[in-house]
């Protein structure tokens, strides 16, 4: 039995209330069971109800058993002083007020059906991936497309956190938020922590200043990032060390101590190198690229407006001083909705919301036509009979699996709700 359990089933009113009493025989009656309040204070704000003709209104708070009221210290905090009704599995102890007078408590056990608990039990009964695992597919249609709207702006919201606390550090600067968001991104799940403190350690106004030398840029980037080779052989390799040596002094760089970037288990047009460089070129031929993604909307604009070319020299190599055969190292496809799914929708939602504008439309319209990422947790949906269709669906599915599935939030799911229902 989980606490959380008797929240829907006090919610959604899932037991008997045609004949209830508290545990001291009083007759009991329930106008409203109030706001489910998820957060600090009593569960339920504002509920209504009577006890022996005598109407109250204040909040319940609910526990598996009484004296969970002292295990967690609510006689300390006042915000339970309006308590009126305290909703329990097991009534163990009674429970006071700070006057002395002993608080109502309605014990659930003698009032919700086998068929109720049976459900519950066969829900949370664990499983070999998530718990729903054999009826999520018989889920119907309008409850999870709504569903998965609400998950993915859950989602939106929480990738919006680092973008404000960036806003701050940089006085509002939203061309500084974007560089060091791409640079992250940019770096994938391997490097992108790395990519991202290199970034941060590069203040924007240099960027600004020496984009109109892409070799500048390589410089100050790969010269951060530790990467420049201590005995440089070939010409270039000589010439960034030497730019870097001079612009870091010219700029008073902050060395900050950044652990190796990581080439392991990368295919070459993913390794370091070449993403710095590239972040390096895109910056230099796209000025004032915060401008151009908030206005762009499409996902052929997009892919326009990353089509740039890697500089000369790492068109023929993937590390310093080992040359490689000639290839442009363009973006890629699929490089560029991953940008757009975990960088540039997240800022174009969190420049909209500072702005109070709606975007939701235009952002469903774009993910919608990106095609749904390929990865093991929407895999496993798909084993299980829920297939994406858009990166819209695979976005939702990944915050259903993080945030609710692994944290066993079963009855906060709408999905399990409906199951339950059922």
């Amino acid at each position: 039995m989980k606490e959380d359990f008797l929240h829907y089933v006090w919610q959604y009113k899932k037991f008997d209330f045609s004949n209830l009493k508290t545990f001291n025989g009083e007759k009991l009656s329930i106008i409203t069971t109030g706001h489910y309040l998820q957060n600090a204070g009593p569960d339920f704000f504002n509920a209504q109800i009577t006890i022996d003709n005598q109407k109250w209104a204040g909040n319940v708070e609910i526990h598996i058993k009484s004296s969970d009221w002292y295990v967690h210290n609510h006689e300390k905090d006042e915000n339970y002083d309006s308590v009126i009704l305290h909703v329990v599995w097991e009534n163990d102890v009674p429970i006071f007020r700070k006057d002395s007078s002993e608080i109502p408590v309605l014990e659930l056990k003698h009032y919700i059906s086998t068929a109720t608990l049976n459900s519950y039990q066969a829900l949370v009964t664990p499983k070999s991936w998530i718990y729903c695992e054999k009826d999520i597919a018989n889920v119907d249609k309008f409850t999870f497309q709504n569903w998965q709207e609400r998950l993915f702006f859950e989602r939106l919201e929480r990738k919006s956190i680092p973008i404000q606390q960036l806003l701050e550090s940089t006085e509002n600067d939203w061309e500084a938020v974007l560089f060091c968001m791409l640079a992250k991104n940019f770096g994938l799940n391997t490097n992108g922590e790395l990519f991202f403190k290199i970034a941060k350690s590069i203040p924007f106004s240099i960027i600004r200043k020496e984009c109109f030398e892409v070799q500048n840029l390589e410089a100050v980037l790969f010269g951060q990032a530790n990467m420049l080779p201590s005995v440089a052989e070939d010409t270039y390799s000589n010439e960034v060390k030497f730019q870097f040596n001079f612009l870091s002094q010219k700029y008073q760089l902050d060395k900050e101590l950044i652990e190796p970037v990581q080439f392991f288990k990368h295919r070459p047009d993913n390794f370091p190198t070449i993403r710095l460089a590239q972040l390096a070129m895109l910056y230099h031929q796209k000025r004032n690229l915060f401008s151009q993604i908030i206005t762009t909307n499409t996902l052929k604009n997009f892919y326009n407006l990353f089509d740039i070319t890697i500089s000369k020299y790492w068109q023929t190599h993937y590390q310093f001083d080992k040359e490689s055969s000639k290839k442009k190292k363009q973006f890629s496809k699929s490089f560029i909705d991953l940008l757009i799914i975990n960088t540039i929708i997240p800022i174009q939602f969190a420049y909209a919301k500072s702005q109070g504008k709606e975007v939701s439309e235009s952002i469903f319209a774009l993910l919608n036509e990106i095609a749904p990422e390929k990865n093991v947790i929407i895999v496993k949906y798909e084993n299980y009979g829920i297939k994406s269709k858009s990166a819209f669906e695979t976005q939702s599915l990944l915050q259903l699996k993080n945030e609710y599935c692994n944290k066993s939030k079963c009855l906060q799911c709408a999905i399990g709700i409906n199951l339950l229902k059922q």
